[in-house]
């Protein structure tokens, strides 16, 4: 399971200000989830906010003193740790009574574990010296959730000090909130999402929780979310050859997921899973023969038989049933429930009319935009603050953010150092350029639209525990920008902690749309109709070098080619998903059968038919 085999499901991390202190919240229950790193300030502000809450000591950390991002991680993450054990132990001392926090904690065990059959035995137990045995035993099973945390690789700017002279890469912001995590005191998972940064992965080398004990056990554990098994491959042998080891390798569904989408060309979540299955020998015995020797360079004996890897999975999960074929078929360690959490007021941080809206969302409201600054895909909601004040500043003749974090910096079209893409400053001088260089009016209405659509997301992410919790946020925005997967179109109402827990356990449904599609064939649509938009594109862009049509020509045939071979693999398991009735499978081929219809017709089709 999942670190602490509690649970079979994880919280991944939800945009950054959403999760960002939810094990305070639901670590005590045994449940694990992922907090980002990226946001160093706002870790601040909450951390003065919980311990005056507290009645505890706050010693500021100022932005100006020498190493504050890594200060402030370090200071967050003790402090969230800190605070876990001690609402973790009151809760295990609580009595056993109804309504009781420490019932509420064994209530949410799946209903297949040791510890729940042995709670129910308690429960009907009439002899009081049994009762009271069985009480101690499952007060010592107990454990809280692992406190896990997430850096997107790419998101690792360069700074400079007071003088304007860069610094070395170690204060770069990935670096430093990796260097943050390394010297907490916590005992769990780091996991690094969006790519190879083979400078930061090396600089994980400098820190000796992530190397095994004397025991063979890790203080500190690598996680790497990948695409596809390749990229598994590649990244575990990098770290192999720096005398590190990847306890986990996380998969994300490329497009049905939540946050920036990174989509393959065309590879779908079951047959990257299946490779996994196939290949897992493979895997481990590949990474051990580079591991090995790195390690044994470093004066380190490892114990190989506690060098193995869970696999976990997360993106588009929404029912009891598709969690477990993933844990029995696949042999998946955990799954992840994202986005349905942000209806879950006890587990994150969501404001009232952004809740709303997502409780009132559909499958038209959801949809990948071009917001984010960093020029990848980003999964939004229609109608959300952020975009309201943006659109409302570019009609007002203001358009941009006035970018005080700065955390994604990442554009030298205009400056010798990197500017935001939402920023005033960058959106200035990008219409200006318009002005003078487009001569078609339609050309400019068009170019004009993608340059003020960019949002500042490390403030739109982020403000939303700083408006729950009060805290005054005078040089900072109030907008909201939020991120959901496409699976939360299916949901429609706010629930608590125990609720949803109950619906990943199959005890309650809460799936409001009954036409709901399984988790397959909802990433397959998704794929088909980025696949339609990546083929129109194709046949719209005035592609100059011929060398760059030829490739582009070559990744839309692969791309078509993986597709149809995803829908012959799902065809072929179909008998294989037991945890679904008979008229769900036939619902499922009969998805399949007119997606691969579609498919098949654009091969004989030069017009490009919009996917309803």
């Amino acid at each position: 399971m999942n670190g602490n085999n509690i649970h079979k499901f994880h919280i991944p991390v939800l945009g950054v200000g959403y999760s960002i202190d939810t094990p305070l919240k639901v670590a005590k229950y045994g449940i694990s989830s992922v907090m980002s790193l990226v946001d160093d300030t706002l870790m601040e502000k909450l951390r003065k906010h919980y311990l005056e809450k507290r009645n505890k000591t706050y010693v500021p950390i100022e932005s100006d003193q020498y190493d504050s991002r890594a200060k402030r991680t370090t200071a967050y993450l003790n402090m969230i740790g800190e605070f876990v054990e001690e609402d973790f132990a009151k809760l295990k001392s609580t009595p056993f009574e109804e309504g009781s926090e420490i019932n509420k904690y064994f209530e949410m065990l799946r209903d297949d574990s040791d510890l729940k059959r042995l709670y129910n035995r308690m429960l009907k137990s009439n002899d009081p010296y049994r009762k009271k045995l069985m009480e101690e035993r499952l007060r010592n099973g107990m454990k809280p959730g692992s406190i896990d945390v997430n850096i997107m690789t790419k998101v690792d700017k360069s700074n400079y000090d007071k003088d304007g002279t860069l610094l070395p890469s170690e204060f770069n912001d990935a670096h430093a909130a990796l260097r943050g995590f390394a010297q907490s005191n916590l005992k769990s998972k780091i996991i690094f999402s969006a790519g190879m940064n083979p400078r930061l992965y090396g600089y994980i080398a400098a820190f000796d929780d992530f190397y095994p004990d004397y025991e063979g056990n890790f203080k500190k554990k690598i996680v790497i979310k990948v695409s596809d098994f390749r990229s598994a491959l590649i990244q575990g042998k990098f770290l192999a050859k720096k005398g590190l080891w990847v306890s986990e390798f996380r998969i994300e569904s490329g497009l049905n997921c939540g946050g920036h989408a990174f989509a393959t060309d065309g590879l779908l979540l079951g047959p990257i899973l299946e490779e996994f299955k196939n290949r897992k020998d493979e895997l481990i015995n590949s990474l051990k023969e580079i591991y090995l020797p790195s390690i044994n360079k470093k004066g380190i004996d490892p114990d190989e038989s506690k060098l193995g890897y869970e696999l976990t999975v997360q993106g588009g999960v929404g029912k009891s049933s598709e969690q477990e074929f993933l844990i029995r078929y696949y042999g998946v360690s955990s799954v992840g429930w994202g986005s349905l959490f942000l209806m879950v007021p006890e587990a994150t941080n969501v404001d009232d009319y952004t809740l709303e809206k997502l409780c009132e969302a559909r499958e038209e409201d959801l949809y990948l935009s071009e917001i984010s600054p960093l020029g990848v895909p980003f999964n939004n909601l229609r109608d959300n603050s952020k975009d309201i004040e943006k659109f409302g500043r570019a009609e007002a003749g203001k358009p941009g953010s006035p970018c005080p974090k700065k955390y994604l910096v990442s554009n030298k079209e205009f400056t010798d150092k990197p500017i935001c893409t939402a920023s005033i400053t960058y959106i200035k001088k990008k219409i200006a350029q318009l002005k003078n260089t487009a001569v078609d009016p339609a050309e400019y209405e068009e170019a004009y639209g993608k340059t003020i659509d960019k949002a500042c997301l490390c403030e739109g992410l982020t403000v939303t525990p700083l408006i729950l919790n009060d805290i005054p946020t005078p040089k900072q925005s109030r907008a909201v920008s939020v991120c959901p997967g496409p699976n939360i179109a299916y949901y429609s109402q706010k629930v608590s902690l125990k609720e949803m827990v109950d619906h990943i356990y199959g005890r309650i449904d809460l799936v409001t749309d009954k036409l709901r599609p399984n988790m397959f064939v909802k990433e397959l649509t998704l794929y088909t109709k980025y696949y339609e938009k990546l083929r129109l594109k194709s046949k719209t862009a005035e592609n100059s070098f011929e060398e760059l049509a030829k490739k582009t020509e070559i990744r839309l045939k692969q791309f078509h080619e993986n597709l149809l071979e995803g829908i012959k693999y799902y065809q072929k398991i179909i008998p294989e998903i037991m945890e679904e009735s008979y008229d769900k499978k036939q619902e499922i081929l009969a998805s399949l059968y007119r997606l691969e219809q579609k498919l098949i017709s654009f091969i004989y089709s030069e017009s490009q038919p919009v996917l309803s």
